[in-house]
């Protein structure tokens, strides 16, 4: 009797790699890669981080034994812009590029909290780049992404990195945005609010360009950086990030 052979199925990080690639190599961007293991200059001081920054704790990030023969510290990367700024120092703009890759926290797990998830970041310099071509790209994105049109609300933030710095919330998928809730209901995606926050962005900051040796009076440009795992939970209904690193091939068979 002939043994049935069950089929593969890809994981959906990689479907997530595969699509993203695809829609912002359509845009014009390329596609670069970074190490993992940083040193203190790429991940916090070429990014504008202060030297006191709460992100340089012990508590927050996994710091590798020195060795006496290197002076400088390294660790594992806690963000993929450490990645951009390598790619700064080798190219000259204009340029748009995007990186993918693992980053690390030290920090308790939870079912939207891992201390190892992935992040994409997108840069892209040139003389005249604006707040309104970062909005469109990041639109363009997640329409192309979800095979949808999707409701993205821009609200100012704070990154050292970035001046002015903003994030950005998509209207929740679970709730349809707040509206299909009743009076004294709560989603468990976006708390009741409507909103998931997924992306932080904003114009470089002159500092970062100047440490790069790129003249901010000539060029400027934007910076963006999304959490991938947050994205896939909400594309695919997974309530748990911590299923997508398990090994369960109960998960990855749906895909």
């Amino acid at each position: 009797m002939e043994q049935k052979t069950e089929k593969g199925h890809i994981h959906p990080m990689t479907q997530f790699i595969n699509r993203a690639n695809a829609i912002f190599y359509e845009m014009g961007f390329s596609l670069v890669d970074g190490p993992e293991i940083e040193t203190e200059h790429y991940n916090f001081d070429a990014l504008n981080v202060p030297k006191d920054h709460p992100a340089r704790d012990m508590q927050d990030t996994f710091w590798l034994k020195q060795s006496p023969n290197d002076p400088e510290r390294k660790l594992l990367r806690t963000q993929t812009s450490a990645v951009q700024v390598r790619y700064m120092e080798k190219n000259k703009p204009p340029f748009k590029m995007v990186c993918y890759g693992k980053v690390f926290r030290n920090e308790a797990t939870d079912a939207t909290h891992e201390m190892v998830f992935h992040q994409l970041e997108g840069l892209m310099i040139t003389k005249d780049a604006n707040m309104s071509d970062l909005k469109s790209t990041l639109n363009t994105f997640f329409d192309k992404f979800f095979e949808r049109d999707v409701e993205v609300r821009f609200r100012p933030s704070f990154f050292p990195f970035v001046e002015p710095g903003l994030e950005a919330d998509i209207s929740c998928f679970k709730c349809n945005g707040g509206r299909d809730l009743k009076e004294g209901q709560s989603c468990p995606v976006c708390k009741g609010t409507g909103w998931v926050e997924v992306v932080g962005a904003g114009m470089v900051h002159p500092k970062v360009l100047e440490g790069v040796n790129v003249d901010s009076r000539e060029w400027q440009g934007f910076a963006f950086g999304m959490g991938v795992d947050r994205i896939i939970m909400l594309k695919y209904g997974i309530d748990d990030v911590r299923l997508m690193y398990s090994g369960d091939l109960r998960l990855v068979n749906q895909f």
